[in-house]
């Protein structure tokens, strides 16, 4: 075989995302927060851009002529547009022509006096002394490790326990395997593990539920032999809730089976749970939508967005550097239609978020006034045509944003869900279904609760025909047990 070098020419098709679109994309599945920090990056890295201050609140009918004007400025502008190659030498009709494009377009973002990007700063303390990280649970052990081992041997041992502790607080590595890495007895380990459950929180590093449950009842001095039993000998039949089964084998009546129960009840099943790193979150909704003379309006939250436009005093240093110095007109061109990207790439981001907020308010004007009872179906694929954009783009848009409305803060995945056909053809939302039935479940005879088919059929006179396996789904998403454990729990109470 003879290896050749040759010049080949073909026509072949590809997709190439430009730098320009490649930002839009970026920008659109941002929080308010985020974009934020995009926006405090691009001010640092380009002197073209400035916050502009505003000192006249214009009226709302102002600004939608202003966005009609940018839109159709922003038409004629792509379709005068074009990139082209920049050499050394730009005649003087050029540079104007782009020069008119500029301020066609981002008109109002130009100013004709020079105002620094920098603001001075005042002196406040540093983060670093205000914020602070909460102990983990792997931290607080090894510091009560540190405070009770003083053998090396048994240090390390007790560090590699630790170690291997999970977020509720389990063990989950057995002994043996920890005998055989350090080359010592399980007796040895099974002594250190025991010292270690003594740590707070009680019975951490347990193997077993059971095991966590009676190192609690020990250290808490629980002295009740029914309850005990019930935890070394019968959990099997109170994971079931077969409470019946449970006074029968312990022979006692049901009244005192409740009792024990909520003694148990007041013990830690996750240990660990305590010192878990999961915190409240808190939102910011990206979408606000109010009540105005009875129809819904739509506003997109840019409190705390800076509103930039073109700094005057560079753009006139451009024009300086064109017959000056070419190298810094260069850069500077560079820089200007950067800033041009991304205000046009923001300008984008707004617009495709509010058609996508709008179409939803549309769709789903009966749900946000009347209740869940009104909520329609919808999915990525009918909205992306409706407002004609890709999937892929309404799912950046949807992903990590929410709405208020009136009835309240909804992250905008939940409005996207499958539907079920009724008897007349109308698509039905999976979640009308799930609340209907809850509601069948709540309003019941505990007596004699409900079987799936028995639900199934219930919806079916109702127009929500589905089978049996999908209400036996749904009840499980909506954490409602089955009915033998239903009608259990009900005995329980009676009792």
């Amino acid at each position: 075989m003879v290896l050749r070098q040759r010049l080949e020419q073909r026509q072949v098709q590809k997709l190439i995302l430009a730098p320009a679109l490649q930002q839009a994309i970026k920008l659109l599945p941002l929080t308010n927060l985020e974009l934020i920090e995009i926006i405090d990056t691009e001010l640092s890295e380009n002197p073209m851009l400035e916050f502009e201050e505003e000192t006249v609140e214009k009226s709302s009918e102002e600004g939608t002529e202003e966005r009609e004007k940018d839109r159709t400025e922003a038409e004629k502008e792509r379709e005068s547009t074009q990139e082209k190659t920049e050499t050394d030498v730009v005649s003087k009709s050029q540079k104007e022509r782009e020069d008119t494009e500029f301020e066609s377009y981002f008109q109002e973002y130009f100013d004709d006096g020079f105002r620094p990007v920098f603001q001075e700063k005042k002196e406040a303390p540093s983060l670093e002394n205000i914020v602070s990280e909460s102990t983990s649970l792997w931290d607080h052990l090894n510091w009560q490790a540190n405070l009770t081992f003083f053998n090396k041997k048994d240090k390390e041992i007790a560090l590699y326990i630790i170690g291997n502790i999970n977020e509720d607080g389990y063990l989950t590595t057995s002994e043996e395997e920890i005998a055989e890495t350090f080359d010592v007895s399980v007796k040895k380990v099974n002594g250190i593990r025991e010292k270690i459950k003594g740590f707070d929180p009680v019975s951490i590093g347990s193997l077993t539920l059971q095991e966590a449950l009676l190192m609690q009842m020990d250290y808490f001095q629980v002295k009740d032999d029914v309850t005990r039993t019930i935890v070394s000998d019968h959990l099997h039949l109170l994971e079931r809730s077969d409470y019946s089964q449970l006074a029968r084998v312990l022979r006692i009546p049901l009244s005192s089976v409740k009792y024990h129960i909520e003694v148990i009840k007041n013990l830690d099943p996750t240990p660990g749970m305590k010192y878990s790193q999961e915190r409240t979150s808190y939102v910011v909704p990206d979408i606000i939508v109010t009540r105005e003379d009875d129809e819904l309006k739509i506003t997109l939250n840019n409190e705390g967005l800076p509103r930039l436009r073109i700094n005057s005093y560079y753009k006139k240093l451009l024009a300086q550097a064109s017959k000056d110095n070419p190298e810094a007109y260069r850069f500077l061109k560079d820089k200007m239609k950067k800033a041009f990207w991304f205000l046009r790439s923001l300008d984008q981001r707004d617009q495709t978020v509010y058609k996508v907020a709008k179409y939803i308010v549309d769709k789903q004007k009966d749900f946000i006034e009347k209740g869940i009872e009104y909520i329609k179906p919808l999915t990525l694929i009918e909205l992306a045509q409706e407002i004609g954009v890709h999937e892929s783009t309404v799912g950046r848009v949807v992903a990590n944003k929410h709405m208020m409305t009136p009835s309240g803060v909804y992250s905008l995945k939940y409005f996207f869900h499958k539907s079920i056909s009724g008897d007349y053809g109308e698509g039905i939302s999976s979640l009308r279904i799930k609340e209907r039935i809850k509601r069948v479940v709540d309003n019941e005879d505990k007596e004699r609760p409900l079987s799936d088919i028995e639900i199934g059929d219930l919806l079916a006179r109702e127009n929500f025909r589905i089978a049996r396996r999908t209400v036996t789904k749904y009840r499980k998403q909506i954490k409602i047990p089955p009915s033998h454990i239903r009608k259990r729990k009900f005995k329980m109470e009676k009792a």
